[in-house]
């Protein structure tokens, strides 16, 4: 190579060997590398790398787990809701318990003071209008109805009504002139009840 030539190959601007190759005609240049839409072509493009067995394995060992949690929750929760039913029949059946009680020893007192009843009203039926005690006879026994009213125990005389043998107690059976047939023609004593219970039945005259 001659110094003529060294220089030229050494000149700026000459043509390197490369630049020659694509400016030879039948040589395409490198084709360059495709870049997805939207991605930008200075970034690397990450391929994500295939999931290892071990974490798979842990994945689902989650997943049973959380079933397994999931199952004791509702089995808990059954549990509860059992307890809280059998609390509330216990809360109700004591409260009726309670209230029977209740009720018995409201009619067991009542039971006692009935005789008194009937003796003030002896009294009263033997006594004159003109008594001066009468009246205060029949305060007393006013006083006691009302006390019995008050804890719910009712009085009833069913002068004219069928003969119930649930609230009735025949003392007699007779024909009775103005009354029909199997009703009661006359109360020797008054009757109680608490409700539908029955404390102490009327004694009556039924007419045949």
């Amino acid at each position: 190579m001659t110094d003529t030539e060294q220089e030229t190959k050494n000149a700026p601007g000459a043509p390197t060997p490369g630049d020659r190759q694509s400016r030879e005609p039948g040589v395409a240049p490198p084709a360059a590398e495709k870049v997805p839409p939207g991605a930008d072509p200075e970034i690397e493009q990450v391929q994500p790398e295939p999931q290892a067995d071990g974490e798979a394995a842990t994945i689902e060992g989650d997943i049973g787990e959380l079933v397994k949690i999931v199952a004791q929750r509702d089995e808990y929760l059954a549990l509860a809701q059992r307890t809280q039913a059998d609390f509330e029949n216990y809360r109700k059946r004591v409260a009726r318990d309670a209230a029977q009680a209740q009720q018995r020893g409201v009619a067991k007192l009542a039971k006692e003071l009935l005789p008194a009843l009937d003796n003030l009203d002896r009294a009263i039926e033997a006594a004159e209008d003109e008594d001066p005690l009468l009246a205060g006879v029949r305060l007393v026994r006013s006083e006691i109805t009302a006390a019995l009213s008050r804890a719910g125990i009712e009085e009833f005389a069913p002068l004219g009504c069928p003969f119930d043998p649930n609230q009735h107690e025949a003392m007699a059976q007779q024909p009775v002139e103005g009354a029909a047939g199997g009703t009661v023609a006359e109360v020797y004593q008054n009757g109680y009840r608490m409700g539908e219970a029955i404390i102490r039945p009327a004694r009556v005259l039924v007419a045949a």
